[in-house]
């Protein structure tokens, strides 16, 4: 019973602090900085395409 406890003691203490899953961690919090970077100049991009076609028809008509 005492070598149970204490492999139960041990391996929690493993699970506390264990750093295994952290790079997966700091990966997806990186493609989630950069799809919103790329969502932001998306839009940003494409107001300033219509702008430019806007002009173009307003100098056209």
């Amino acid at each position: 019973m005492p070598n149970t406890l204490l492999k139960l003691y041990v391996k929690s203490q493993n699970l506390l602090h264990g750093d295994e899953g952290q790079d997966l961690v700091e990966y997806a919090l990186l493609i989630c900085l950069i799809s919103l970077a790329a969502i932001t100049s998306a839009s940003t991009l494409a107001g300033a395409i219509v702008q430019v076609f806007t002009n173009i028809s307003t100098s056209l008509a």
